[in-house]
């Protein structure tokens, strides 16, 4: 197997525990809270799909899904069209509501931009500098990396949220 194919399976990953967390589920089950400075479901999808399009497109040269496919505009969050979720309040947390098929829909189409770029990769493309604001500068195998860990530790969250969400329903 390839480099780029240990990341296609990673990312194939992050897609399953996705859907398994999401599907099924209201716009309440999506939103609880275990309490107000938790995340939520949708929070936690939504931030995860928001880091993988953003730090894929950067290193692929390409916009971001979330404004040139319009998700912005259908999610119709009141944050800025650059928010990622990264050091968000409670309350902006809080404000982040979505419906299963939008979050889905969303992660598949960041996940198939994802796809289309990594299978491009050679073993040579991972070892170029993409970040030098890090000691020692961040290679692209060590950011799509970086993006398959943070992405896994939230789907995670969000799985184990929906068995709690799925065991205290009557």
């Amino acid at each position: 197997m390839t480099s780029a194919g240990v990341l296609l399976d990673a990312f194939g990953r992050i897609r399953e525990v996705v859907h398994e967390a999401v599907d099924g589920l209201g716009e309440k089950e999506l939103g609880f809270r275990v309490d107000p400075g938790a995340n939520s479901i949708s929070w936690l999808v939504w931030h995860l799909t928001r880091v993988q399009d953003d730090h894929v497109a950067d290193v692929a040269g390409l916009e971001q899904v979330w404004t040139a496919d319009g998700w912005y505009e259908r999610f119709g969050l009141p944050l800025g069209k650059r928010a990622t979720g990264y050091g968000d309040s409670a309350d902006d947390v809080a404000v982040v509501q979505a419906a299963a098929e939008l979050l889905t829909g969303y992660y598949d189409a960041v996940h198939e931009q994802s796809l289309r770029y990594i299978e491009t990769l050679t073993d040579a493309d991972l070892t170029r500098i993409v970040d030098t604001r890090w000691d020692p500068p961040v290679t692209l195998g060590v950011r799509l990396v970086s993006v398959i860990s943070d992405d896994l530790q939230h789907a995670g969250q969000a799985a184990y949220l929906r068995g709690v969400i799925l065991r205290t329903q009557p």
